[in-house]
């Protein structure tokens, strides 16, 4: 059994502490694309508790979304919380998480990122077993959000037999 009429991720939503900030870096660093803005949102009632989880006087004070190449959406929040912030969670933490980003050369890729001044983590790494094939490097947003650059543009080993193939932007119609 599926989830009726699920048609894949429209969008990846994610807080940050300075909304300017993150524009410059989606927009100017990454390409992403602006596409439109939503106001604040605040409820004197438990209308914030109940329908997001947060604190009931937990204010949104602006919502942007940003089209980023062929892939998801970005939804991102900047909020005046009532109870405080929690820190960022590492990738290991539960609720960890970071955004690939599929480039056609990852190691020009990364050069650009170096020379734009964005915190790089490491060296590309060359994935094995399934994933053979493909290369990743990590970076950081300048509030600390961890990004992903994954290239592979011949495919991964586990393509050969599967039934099932990842998505890939080389591949018209997906």
């Amino acid at each position: 059994m599926a989830l009726p009429g699920v048609r894949g991720i429209d969008h990846i939503g994610f807080t940050v502490p300075d909304l300017e900030q993150a524009e410059r870096f989606l927009v100017d660093i990454l390409g992403a694309v602006p596409v439109y803005v939503l106001g604040a949102k605040r409820a004197d009632d438990d209308w914030m508790s109940v329908q997001l989880g947060v604190h009931p006087r937990t204010v949104i004070e602006e919502i942007r979304f940003y089209r980023l190449g062929n892939g998801t959406n970005l939804e991102v929040f900047a909020y005046d919380s009532a109870d405080g912030q929690a820190p960022q969670p590492r990738n290991s933490d539960i609720g960890g998480h970071h955004l690939a980003l599929y480039v056609d050369d990852l190691d020009a890729a990364a050069d650009y990122l170096r020379s734009a001044g964005v915190e790089v983590m490491g060296e590309p790494v060359a994935s094995a077993g399934a994933s053979a094939g493909q290369r990743w490097l990590y970076f950081r947003s300048p509030w600390g959000m961890q990004f992903e650059l994954v290239s592979f543009p011949h495919g991964k080993a586990y393509e050969a037999g599967a039934p099932t193939l990842l998505w890939h932007p080389a591949r018209p119609g997906e």
